[in-house]
């Protein structure tokens, strides 16, 4: 394997309001994408619970240190000898609050890095369709970049996907890759999530890894949110590689990050930023 060149693969899942259900299926998902010669796996928002019941989530997650969920990935990562960026978790917090949290986690069974999701999706949908992120966790402070053999890998979460600054401030920080775990509605997934991932890809000159939820999920009260799944791998220059569709599963594909300085030098709008301020 040419140091700049490596396998990825994106787990696409339905996860469900029980964790145990999801450690499960998470652990076959990782196992079924290292056979198929991945040295990256990203999983997607949520990883271990999609519950959007606030009372329920809170009596279903645990702080880091007792989580059951992160020996296990840390125990795959060492057993398979691979980098594992687990999207998100919800971590219950030292002060009670709760975390939207992504881990990336090394071949020697290390947490390496982590990010906790900076903006919460709070809106307003037709329909009458509400969410309200903020009720529940409390923002990140820190944009974050995980090292790997391959270069730095900005990390991001979902809703994050709409605010350019933070993505143009990994790139100028070094990120040829961008990591960007979903969650999305199936309808602003549907309107947005294609052509924003490829935005990202393009302004920045960077890979984007978009691992995603898909499918119906049900919360403890009842209610059914449905995502839009649609995994996707995106090169530096706005090419989609490959789209996991609408159904849970593997997608796979070659990085070549050769590609980063190949896009960034007939584009190389990273060193065009000026400052400027606004006249009114």
């Amino acid at each position: 394997m040419a140091k700049h060149k490596f396998t990825a693969a994106l787990v696409q899942m339905s996860s469900t309001n029980q964790m145990a259900e999801n450690i499960v299926s998470a652990e076959a998902m990782i196992r079924e994408a290292a056979a198929g010669g991945a040295h990256l796996i990203l999983t997607p928002e949520m990883t271990t619970l999609m519950e959007s019941d606030g009372r329920s989530l809170r009596e279903k997650i645990f702080t880091e240190d007792t989580d059951p969920a992160l020996p296990v990935f840390l125990g795959l990562a060492q057993e398979l000898g691979l980098w594992l960026v687990i999207g998100s978790m919800a971590i219950k917090t030292a002060d009670g609050s709760i975390a939207n949290r992504c881990y990336m986690l090394s071949p020697e069974g290390r947490i390496t890095a982590r990010y906790d999701k900076i903006h919460m999706f709070d809106v307003n949908l037709p329909g009458g369709v509400t969410y309200r992120e903020s009720r529940s966790y409390r923002p990140g402070q820190q944009a974050v970049m995980a090292k790997t053999p391959w270069g730095p890998l900005g990390l991001s979460i979902c809703y994050d996907l709409r605010f350019a600054g933070l993505y143009r401030k990994l790139a100028r920080g070094g990120a040829g890759m961008l990591s960007i775990p979903a969650a999305f509605t199936a309808e602003t997934g549907a309107a947005h999530w294609h052509i924003l991932l490829r935005a990202r890809a393009i302004e920045n000159g960077a890979f984007v890894m978009a691992p995603a939820q898909t499918g119906c999920h049900e919360s403890a009260s009842g209610e059914i949110r449905k995502t839009y799944g649609h995994s996707l791998f995106v090169d530096p220059w706005g090419n989609i590689i490959d789209d996991g569709g609408a159904g849970a599963g593997i997608t796979l594909a070659e990085i070549d990050l050769s590609l980063v300085d190949k896009a960034r030098s007939r584009i190389p709008s990273l060193s065009h930023d000026r400052p400027y301020e606004m006249k009114s």
